[in-house]
């Protein structure tokens, strides 16, 4: 299994520490693991972007031409990541703020509205685990079990005051069935 995935959006919107927290989980269940970061100069606001690929074999290349799935949290990122996607490839994206406009009809398509969704647990900023719990129920990538019991190690001390409401918004992604799918 080779899995690649590009997490995108704007700055601030937790894009970066989403592929890095499904990164740690992957590997505390041993499996080979690249993380490659992109962003922007503005940083909040700006563009930013990451590619996670995972795998049971060595990884010769952290670079996902082709990955098999696109999450995307803005509009800039739904258009721009949805052609890298090869036929069957599978777009998850923020229903909250995407119009899914000029989709392929060989790619699967789902919208979550994560900031409402996040905006109801009362914190906006956990938007971005609201949908990685939703990546790793269509995914399968890793246990949901496994990243929920280590989620204080994975996000470590600085974001301990923040452990409840981050374990409540991976649960409320990954129990949510979808707005639309094709």
């Amino acid at each position: 299994m080779l899995i690649k995935t590009i997490f995108s959006g704007f700055g601030g919107q937790g894009v970066l520490s989403t592929g890095q927290t499904l990164a740690k989980a992957a590997m505390l269940e041993g499996k080979h693991v690249t993380y490659l970061p992109s962003y922007g100069a503005e940083v909040r606001g700006g563009t930013a972007n990451c590619t996670v690929t995972i795998s049971d074999d060595e990884i010769a290349s952290p670079i996902a031409s082709e990955p098999e799935f696109v999450v995307a949290l803005n509009q800039p990122s739904f258009f721009r990541f949805q052609n890298l996607l090869p036929s069957g490839g599978f777009m998850l994206y923020n229903s909250s703020l995407v119009e899914p406009q000029a989709v392929r009809g060989d790619v699967e398509i789902m919208g979550i509205p994560i900031t409402e969704l996040a905006t109801d647990l009362g914190n906006v900023k956990v938007a971005n685990m609201i949908m990685l719990g939703a990546f790793i129920r269509i995914s399968n990538l890793i246990s949901f079990e496994l990243l929920l019991k280590n989620l204080p190690e994975i996000l470590g001390a600085g974001k301990a005051r923040l452990l409840k409401v981050n374990q409540e918004a991976f649960q409320v992604g990954y129990n949510y069935q979808g707005e639309q799918k094709q």
